[in-house]
């Protein structure tokens, strides 16, 4: 598997599993519950890696992807951990999260049976 397409499989594991960490939690739950807070933010930092270690070859032909968006919301949470905003947090989980899968998903490469 290329270097490529194991970041993009890391990327989209990330975001499914924010959502399935995320799933029935309303905005006030996601503010008392640290555990689970603590759980989306270091799936977000593995998104960011994960998009850093793509080629620029990768990230130019799919220029659809907010490549530099996903990797400053990992420096946020890394190096900025003051500066996180949990609405900002609970608008990547329901909207940013669920676009972002639906292009990737369609760039992951199809296995041959």
């Amino acid at each position: 598997m290329s270097r490529d397409n194991a970041s993009l499989l890391d990327i989209v594991r990330a975001g499914q599993l924010i959502l399935q960490f995320a799933q029935g939690l309303d905005r006030e739950q996601l503010d008392s519950d640290l555990r689970t807070q603590s759980a989306i933010l270091y799936q977000i930092a593995i998104m960011g890696e994960a998009t850093k270690r793509l080629s620029r070859e990768f990230r130019e032909q799919n220029p659809e992807v907010p490549w530099d968006n996903i990797a400053g919301m990992r420096d946020v949470v890394a190096h900025q951990c003051d500066r996180i905003d949990l609405d900002i947090v609970w608008q990547v989980i329901q909207r940013n999260v669920p676009n972002l899968l639906s292009i990737l998903i369609t760039l992951l490469p199809t296995q041959d049976p």
